[in-house]
């Protein structure tokens, strides 16, 4: 019978044990999800004494912005004009209608079909609809040094012509970061990826930025070969996008961004001369 009671005894306490492990675990998947839906996900741009955030989609739009500048070797200061004017027109977000002063504006900066913008399918299509501003913007003799609030106003003819003034630092700071004038200046705090990333996607997503670039797919990595600011225009988008296109590293001239970190930029032995962008391999769930 002792025999017996202890037999007992040790598998209570054998089952009372796995209890205690199991709770655990699940106290400890239960933190790391709670964690996860409390992370407020968002993208800065710090410049000098300079700081700017957005959200998420935000940064999105204003890294092809920026990107289509860069394309067409345009200087930084275009980006921060055309940043600062889709901030006041649309709150850098491709909405789909006007208001009173304009009811068939569209888009990320408001354009109107009705005044020769194009077809509202057109000024619906971001990477169109920043072609179009720009094509506008270069028309103006000596728009880069003309203040931001002036420039925007002969390009865009709006009711309220001071208004794109507010929005001056933070189409400065994201404009110098995304161009790739100041190297990591872009962060974003975002949750863990919740499906796979493609590197065929991003290769596609890139191409419409910044056109033909040298690029060759290793694994879950897509490595752009280019140097110097673009480099870091490249890396800086890449971050920017990482949300959409489930982006878990970029790695670019000594440095490499991680997204679970969430720490900026830190000292890695990343090669000069190439910026590698690596997804979420497949098999990454919710």
């Amino acid at each position: 019978m002792a025999a017996r009671g202890r037999g007992f005894r040790r598998v209570t306490v054998l089952l009372l044990s796995l209890a205690l492990l199991a709770g655990g675990v699940y106290t400890v998947v239960a933190f790391v999800q709670r964690s996860e839906t409390l992370v407020t996900e968002r993208c800065t741009a710090d410049v000098g004494t300079q700081h700017a955030e957005l959200a998420t989609d935000q940064a999105v739009n204003a890294s092809l912005i920026t990107a289509v500048a860069v394309q067409r070797g345009l200087p930084p200061r275009a980006a921060s004009i055309a940043l600062a004017t889709a901030m006041q027109e649309s709150k850098l977000r491709n909405i789909d209608h006007g208001d009173l002063a304009g009811p068939d504006s569209r888009g990320l900066f408001q354009q109107r079909p009705s005044q020769g913008w194009g077809t509202a399918e057109q000024v619906m299509d971001p990477y169109y609809a920043a072609n179009a501003f720009y094509d506008a913007l270069v028309k103006i003799p000596g728009y880069e040094s003309l203040e931001i609030t002036d420039a925007a106003q002969r390009v865009q003819r709006s009711a309220f012509p001071r208004a794109y003034a507010q929005h001056e630092v933070m189409g400065r700071s994201f404009a110098s970061a995304l161009s790739g004038q100041t190297p990591e200046a872009v962060q974003c705090t975002l949750r863990a990826p919740q499906e796979a990333g493609l590197p065929d996607a991003v290769e596609a997503e890139l191409a419409q930025a910044y056109g033909t670039l040298g690029t060759v797919t290793e694994g879950e990595s897509l490595v752009v070969e280019t140097s110097g600011s673009q480099a870091w225009s490249v890396a800086h988008w890449a971050v920017a996008n990482a949300k959409d296109l489930a982006v878990t590293r970029v790695d670019v001239a000594g440095r490499s961004w991680f997204r679970k970190d969430q720490a900026g930029w830190q000292v890695t032995d990343a090669p000069e001369g190439r910026v590698r962008i690596t997804v979420a391999p497949a098999g990454t769930r919710d």
